[in-house]
């Protein structure tokens, strides 16, 4: 049997892969919108975000990650080789639908991993139902809640700017968009880092090095951020191009009711403890400021793409996972 030390260190390792992923494939949530608008360069929107998703670090609680890190299976049916299992299932769907260019949800890629992993490694009585359920209603509900509220919000700025020359409405949402921007990063920082942190104390705390109390490690909390911040920086471009150009044509104040709406529901979230994905809220948010121009703004043949990419998500990590379990349980205990 390898030895624990070793085995979580290769835990962690893999979780921070995770990490990067979701930052490379996240970034698109974040900038996409303020790149589409020519408010910011890629360059500079990615560095932009990439810092308020570390800053994000010393704003909020570690409630997601508690969620993620009790709230989805039993501690005392998880072992580190079931959730190095689940991040190898997340994993490979992350950066797979990264490279080609599909927004998806790596929240959703990592339950879905573990949930694989643990149902092959200790069967449906380790799985936590109720907190798994709330995850999965929240698939449906982010987007849902993203587009209304989005669409609500841009239905009011827009009256209130309804008499306002074009062009100094356009300048001014430019700069109001940077704001917006800013915002939505330390929100998508904090709630996506989180999971990891979740993650990686999971494993410690199951391996005994966090004793016989489970919290989140200070340098846990840092690491997390770190890495998604580097994902980031690393941007996946194909995602950014589907999230800012293929859904529905943007101009700044399209950007900034889009940013402000997706950020007030990621942040939202965070604080009540629930892992939410920031591809669904703001998928939901841009395609709600496409309503308020016409039905026809929105581009569905893309948006039913997306959606598609929602519904197989868990269902195929945790195949995965499963499978990765399978693969690597009689190797961890033959070495």
């Amino acid at each position: 049997m390898l030895d624990p030390f070793i085995l979580v260190a290769i835990g962690i390792l893999t979780a921070l892969i995770f990490d990067f992923g979701n930052g490379l494939n996240d970034a698109a949530n974040a900038i996409s919108t303020v790149v589409a608008t020519r408010v910011l360069s890629l360059r500079s929107a990615v560095l932009l975000s990439a810092f308020f998703n570390f800053v994000a670090a010393f704003v909020f609680s570690v409630a997601v990650a508690a969620t993620i890190g009790k709230g989805l299976i039993d501690f005392e049916a998880v072992t580190t080789t079931i959730v190095l299992s689940g991040l190898v299932g997340s994993i490979v769907w992350v950066y797979f639908s990264s490279f080609i260019g599909l927004p998806v949800s790596a929240s959703h890629a990592l339950i879905g991993g573990l949930v694989g992993s643990a149902l092959v490694g200790a069967g449906f009585n380790s799985l936590i139902v109720s907190g798994i359920l709330i995850v999965f209603a929240f698939i449906f509900v982010a987007p849902i809640i993203g587009m209304i509220g989005s669409f609500l919000f841009s239905a009011l700025v827009l009256r209130l700017v309804r008499n306002t020359p074009p062009r100094k409405v356009n300048n001014l949402f430019k700069r109001l968009q940077l704001i917006s921007v800013s915002v939505y990063s330390l929100g998508h920082g904090t709630n996506d880092a989180q999971k990891t942190m979740g993650i990686i104390s999971l494993m410690l705390f199951s391996s005994g090095f966090l004793g016989n109390e489970f919290f989140v490690p200070w340098w846990v909390i840092i690491l997390s951020h770190t890495t998604i911040a580097l994902g980031t920086i690393a941007g996946g471009w194909r995602v950014i191009k589907t999230m800012g150009t293929k859904i529905t044509k943007l101009r700044p104040i399209n950007g900034f009711c889009a940013e402000t709406s997706g950020a007030g529901v990621i942040i939202a979230s965070t604080v009540f403890g629930i892992p939410v994905s920031t591809t669904h809220v703001v998928s939901g948010a841009i395609m709600g400021v496409g309503l308020t121009k016409r039905t026809s703004a929105v581009h569905w043949s893309v948006a039913r793409n997306i959606v598609w990419a929602w519904v197989l998500t868990i269902p195929v990590t945790a195949f995965v996972g499963a499978i990765s379990y399978l693969i690597l349980n009689p190797i961890i205990n033959a070495l």
